[in-house]
């Protein structure tokens, strides 16, 4: 089972999020159990105040220490040796490499941010800090569910059989191959005609083929990290080809329009 504990002062965003989809498959099969904890349960002021005013000036508020550490230290007791994480703009991005990572763990403990920041001296008690892209978001809870949706998606059991997941974007570091269903044409659009001759070899090449097309197109940094096999590097001149051969045509249509 994967134990997540999420601290933060909107326990309450969580319960949509794990009524639906895998979120709650996971939980209904027995392989997650999330808790989300209530930072302000760990305040000592009538208010329950978890942010207070930045040292040195500025504008917004800043989460103190003291209610945040509090409650990491309560919510880790009795746990084995979680996994504590920060979700923070300044961290490392998250991606599917480290959701494969933390499939693995057992426990995990994600600390949320507000406001406009969190005191500095909470990263001496987190293991890690996790970014999910160059954006602004209000706090750290939505960042928390892409982290969870993403890893829970890799406990065996919460998708019922796992022989699909090899096919969708990242997984094997390109993006996934265009995909279709009926009708077979769909306002002139018709589903290309490999995937309706039953040659189970051609579909397979043609799926690596669009992937590693979509993705030199839109990610071409996930290509440069990635070290391409005899089939993809051929694959991959052949994409050349036709984009050059393409835009060669294109050229001479151009001309004869002068």
């Amino acid at each position: 089972m994967l134990d997540v504990r999420i601290l933060t002062i909107f326990p309450g965003l969580f319960d949509s999020f794990l009524s639906f989809g895998n979120p709650a498959r996971a939980v209904e099969k027995g392989v997650l159990r999330v808790e989300a904890v209530d930072l302000r349960d760990f305040t000592d002021d009538r208010h329950r105040s978890t942010d207070d005013y930045p040292y040195g000036g500025g504008s917004g508020m800043i989460m103190k220490p003291d209610p945040v550490v509090k409650g990491l230290r309560h919510t880790c007791e009795g746990m084995n040796n979680p996994r504590v994480l920060l979700m923070t703009p300044q961290g490392r991005l998250f991606d599917q490499s480290a959701a494969e990572h933390m499939a693995h763990d057992r426990e995990i403990v994600i600390v949320c941010g507000r406001y406009e920041g969190i005191d500095e001296r909470v990263r001496s008690f987190v293991h890690d800090e996790i970014s999910v892209g160059d954006y602004i978001l209000s706090g750290g809870e939505i960042a928390a569910m892409v982290v969870i949706d993403a890893v829970i998606r890799l406990v065996p059991g919460v998708l019922g059989t796992d022989s699909h997941i090899e096919g969708e974007s990242f997984y094997r570091g390109l993006l996934e191959y265009p995909q279709y269903t009926r009708p077979r044409v769909f306002e002139g659009m018709a589903v290309p005609d490999v995937l309706l001759e039953g040659n189970h070899e051609l579909i397979r090449r043609w799926r690596k083929k669009q992937s590693l097309a979509r993705t030199l197109a839109r990610r071409p940094d996930l290509l440069h990290e990635r070290e391409l096999d005899a089939e993809e590097e051929q694959l991959i001149d052949e994409i050349r080809s036709e984009i050059y051969l393409g835009s060669m045509e294109n050229d001479h249509e151009h001309v004869g329009t002068d």
